[in-house]
């Protein structure tokens, strides 16, 4: 399977997961697949009390300068060691 075939399976298999991930692992997924189908974190970074939104900018900022092909990677990885 090429890697774009893999990260496809791996968005699927993300919602046959048996348990619910922690939170540090579902903001993981959520950066690594921003930034392998958008690319670097733009706009502002949400501010007030808008907690979950701004972990959300912060751990897709974290991965900024990753590859496409880097972030599909490691959440690929990610999922299957989830799945393990």
């Amino acid at each position: 399977m090429t890697l774009d075939e893999l990260f496809v399976k791996a968005q699927a298999d993300v919602q046959k997961l048996s348990s619910k991930p922690s939170n540090d692992n579902l903001l993981k997924l959520y950066a690594l697949y921003k930034q392998a189908s958008e690319g670097d974190v733009s706009g502002d970074r949400p501010g007030g009390f808008d907690f979950k939104g701004m972990a959300k900018y912060d751990a897709w900022e974290a991965v900024k300068g990753k590859t496409s092909e880097a972030a599909k990677q490691e959440y690929v990885n990610l999922v299957n060691n989830l799945l393990a």
